[in-house]
């Protein structure tokens, strides 16, 4: 008898968030917001409201990786599509309401900085041209809440490597859409768009980090990131860009949103540990997106066999 024995970082199907209270992920900060002042950085939960959700995008057919298997009962799709933050568009959690104008086609995505062979890749080629596969990740937010999504997507490695990094190069530079005709909230004066994230190349070429372009079985909805976005499962959500137009490799350290933003808040690194708190909260214990659960957090988002060794 095989008796197969669970890595860490696995966890049981029957534990996944419901995808409907995953399409709002960021909805639950605006609860925060208004019980303690929690700063959004990417992050949602289900809230109440009245309004129907927006039918899903197209389906993919990505196949489950096995190295992702889980067992237990999947999440379901239609309650939360409406409740997301996702600032280019609204301060509010009602950004499926500010959406319909955001253009996600055409779309493309270029790869350039210290490569040897720029290239720019349109959404299509993406779709049909990488070997997309479902993974089930854990996503853990800042804001000391969890959820478990399946994600669609291909390892961003392929990507990088296709342009052939220079040994000059050591970070990798993201920088989300700029359209302020499209996204009402990128007319707004405090913040500066477009978004720009950063890795450091190793992290970016971790088979673990995700070049992701659906969610649930099909294409990422626009209130999610799409229809382009990057998910780094070891570390704090804000670190996964959306909407991602450009990838840019260069030789130093890149900024970052929000830590230009509140640089005592939110670091360059910010990968998931229990031992060092948030400066308003503890970052100790974690909570199910839709509170009905809460489990002890773990050092990488328990994702330390795959990354511990980056950071040794």
């Amino acid at each position: 008898m095989l008796i197969r024995r669970r890595r860490g970082w696995e966890i049981p199907e029957r534990e996944a968030t419901p995808e409907a209270l995953f399409l709002g992920r960021r909805g639950f900060l605006g609860a925060l917001a208004t019980a303690g002042g929690a700063v959004l950085t990417g992050c949602s939960i289900v809230g109440a409201g009245d309004a129907k959700p927006t039918p899903p995008p197209p389906s993919l057919g990505a196949t489950r990786s096995p190295r992702f298997a889980v067992d237990g009962e999947l999440t379901k799709e239609s309650a939360v599509l409406e409740y997301n933050n996702f600032y280019e568009f609204s301060q509010g959690k009602d950004v499926y309401r500010h959406v319909s104008k955001f253009r996600t086609r055409p779309w493309t995505l270029e790869v350039a900085g210290l490569v040897a062979k720029p290239k720019t890749w349109s959404i299509e080629d993406l779709l049909t041209k990488m070997p997309l596969e479902e993974r089930l990740y854990r996503h853990r937010c800042v804001e000391a809440w969890y959820m478990d999504v399946p994600w669609i997507g291909f390892p961003l490695s392929r990507l990088l490597e296709a342009s052939q990094p220079l040994s000059r190069a050591r970070y990798v530079r993201f920088v989300s859409f700029l359209a302020k005709d499209q996204a009402p909230g990128q007319n707004l004066p405090w913040y500066t768009w477009p978004y720009y994230e950063g890795l450091t190349l190793a992290e970016a070429m971790n088979e673990l980090t995700l070049a992701t372009v659906g969610i649930f079985g099909h294409e990422l909805p626009k209130q999610n990131g799409a229809p382009f976005r990057v998910v780094v499962p070891w570390k704090y959500g804000y670190k996964g860009p959306k909407s991602v137009v450009k990838i840019e490799l260069v030789d130093s350290q890149p900024h970052t949103f929000w830590n230009d933003q509140q640089p005592g808040e939110y670091s360059f690194e910010s990968n998931v540990n229990p031992a060092v708190p948030h400066p308003r909260w503890s970052q100790a214990q974690e909570r199910s997106i839709d509170g009905s659960r809460s489990r002890a957090t773990r050092l990488y988002n328990g994702y330390g066999p795959w990354v511990a060794s980056l950071y040794a």
